[in-house]
């Protein structure tokens, strides 16, 4: 085994030491340096009211005494929220608070991949980090979504697995114990982590067993442990609704509306957040030369592919050849842990999937780089010039393949932080506040946030949704946490195709119990090749005419403020005579883009 010592990489067996004067505290410093520079542009910046909006409103709901599953849609792990429930208790409950959490969350991401790139030296470890924050940092943004949170503790848990290999008696336990501990909180956050987490552990405990060592009992251990909030999850919705929220409904129900064409079309863009992004309006400044969105995402996609299956498999290729080396078992660890992604970016490949879903492999490719040409030249050399050589290679494959996606959100978010262009337009309401992507969401949201705080009494029933309840294609989350004296009134908080629109759900019965309604035509246009084109049940929508009088109109019907009729009150008509236009307008378009395609 590996001696301990100070300048042996902590993946390797090694202990954590600052010395200020050292090559390592050089190498963190740039690191921190590059992810310093957008961060202003990016606690400014534009949010997603949904996904944003859910990581704000749930664990507050959660906090009020809301299980995930049974009183609200919730289609991940629970752990996620318990930790950001004790987060906002202890650092308030504002959107700052929720950036600075999505922060740490990237971070854990950037510094776990920097300290398994550590056995192949400095300059490599922050030429990794560095690819790794073009990937989860500005093109994902600061929300603290459970993907991120789960993928940190995913890659440290292979950190310690990996780490477990080059030490002895109590320190080998005690990292085996980690890993197992860590895996089960990534479990927690995504349960979808299992592949990833599964592929990589087997393969690293099976090495233990080559050697005659029993590795599996204090990973065990160590899992049992990390997998207590999932078990106290279990034990407070039960079974049958778990299954349902984190299984059933986001791989059987939801999938037909959220997935697309693998590959993604050539000619056009398919996600339809990627469609507006990328609009004539909205597409940051870049000027350099570079393909089209929609060729970049088409190859993206395949080099995704590559990239996820080539580490692994070359790494192999080079152990059959010299044998199982220190820096091949790190390498090979880390990259079947990104090979057990690769799904999160078939599934649904746009420019945030496929990060999410490469983000891990991209950032090893500089330690392959180094890794092939430390054998054809002494190692000492290769570690003075293959790093410069890796990070050509890794800079230029981004740049051609995806320049929009990684670059160009970076100079955005960096231009913002210094001032040099603007944030996203923000709305506020008693100290809490969000960033839309326009001034016309700006204002119609503004406008229906003081009509309804000088209307509304604390505890009464809201509930926010898109203007056709019959198409729950979104929904603009955000206000929940706006007006947090107002109780949820539907277990769709989050609401997707297929889920809430869906015949049968309860969505009718919770828009009859609110007191208010905030209906939005922010995604009104929202056209994407699946099932999310296609109208549910119209039940919600009968019963927002035949129960609910329009008291806010905003800017065309952008948003739209319903209160409960009392008893022998009339409907407005202007509210559904809108609805219908809509609805009219987005039949016309669609039957359009049909004969296009």
């Amino acid at each position: 085994m590996t001696e301990t010592s100070p300048a042996i990489p902590f993946v390797l067996g090694g202990r954590l030491r600052f010395r200020l004067r050292s090559a390592g505290t050089l190498a963190v410093a740039m690191v921190a340096v590059v992810v310093a520079i957008p961060l202003r542009g990016l606690f400014l910046s534009t949010g997603s009211s949904m996904e944003e909006g859910f990581m704000l409103v749930f664990p507050k709901r959660m906090l009020a005494g809301d299980v995930p599953n049974v009183d609200f849609l919730h289609l991940y792990g629970p752990f996620s929220l318990h930790v950001l429930s004790g987060w906002y208790t202890v650092f308030g409950y504002t959107l700052e608070a929720q950036r600075v959490f999505g922060l740490l969350q990237h971070l854990g991401i950037i510094a776990a991949l920097y300290t398994v790139a550590r056995a192949w030296g400095h300059r490599t470890a922050v030429i990794t980090a560095v690819t790794v924050t073009m990937l989860v940092l500005t093109p994902i943004g600061l929300s603290a979504l459970a993907w991120e949170g789960g993928v940190a503790l995913g890659l440290w848990s292979v950190v310690f697995g990996i780490r477990a290999h080059h030490t002895d008696g109590t320190s080998r336990r005690n990292a085996l114990i980690a890993a197992g501990l860590l895996a089960g909180f990534a479990l927690g956050y995504r349960p979808d982590l299992a592949l990833a987490l599964g592929i990589a552990h087997t393969w690293l405990l099976l090495r233990h067993r080559r050697h005659g060592v029993s590795a599996w009992k204090p990973a065990l251990a160590g899992l049992g442990v990390g997998l207590v909030p999932m078990f106290v999850h279990l034990a407070m919705a039960g079974i049958g609704p778990s299954v349902q929220g984190m299984f059933l409904d986001p791989v059987v129900y939801l999938r037909p509306g959220r997935e697309l064409p693998r590959p993604p079309s050539f000619g056009q863009i398919d996600g339809a957040l990627q469609a507006v992004a990328e609009g004539p309006l909205d597409a940051p400044w870049w000027k350099f030369p570079a393909m089209q969105a929609s060729h970049q995402l088409f190859f993206w996609f395949f080099v995704v592919i590559i990239v996820a299956i080539a580490i692994p498999l070359v790494t192999w290729r080079l152990a059959r050849r010299q044998g199982w080396t220190t820096h091949l078992v790190v390498l090979m660890g880390a990259s079947l842990f990104g090979l057990g992604m690769l799904p999160q970016a078939l599934q649904r490949p746009d420019s945030t999937h496929l990060a999410w879903g490469s983000c891990v492999s991209f950032a090893l490719l500089p330690c392959l780089v180094v890794e092939l040409l430390s054998r054809r030249e002494r190692r000492d050399v290769a570690t003075r010039h293959a790093p410069f050589v890796a990070a050509a290679v890794v800079g230029l494959v981004m740049f051609v393949i995806c320049p929009f996606f990684t670059y160009r959100y970076y100079l955005l978010q960096s231009r913002i932080a210094v001032g040099n262009k603007p944030g996203g337009f923000e709305v506020e309401r008693e100290g809490r506040r969000f960033y839309f992507g326009n001034a016309a969401l700006q204002e119609a949201s503004q406008n229906a946030i003081d009509d309804l705080e000088s209307m509304m009494q604390p505890g009464e029933r809201l509930v926010v949704g898109p203007a056709d309840l019959s198409r729950t294609i979104y929904s603009d989350v955000v206000f929940y946490y706006l007006f947090p004296e107002l109780t949820p009134g539907t277990h769709y908080i989050e609401m997707d195709p297929g889920l809430a629109d869906r015949e049968g759900s309860s969505l009718a019965d919770d828009v009859a119990s609110a007191d208010w309604l905030i209906l939005t035509n922010f995604w009104t246009g929202w056209f994407e090749p699946n099932a999310s084109s296609e109208f549910g049940s119209d039940a919600p929508n009968q019963v927002v005419a035949d129960q609910f009088c329009l008291v806010g109109n905003y800017l065309d019907a952008l948003v739209m403020l319903y209160q409960k009729c009392d008893e022998g009150d009339g409907v407005s008509p202007a509210g559904i005579g809108i609805g219908a236009q809509r609805r009219a307008d987005f039949d016309a378009e669609l039957a359009e883009r049909s004969a296009q395609r």
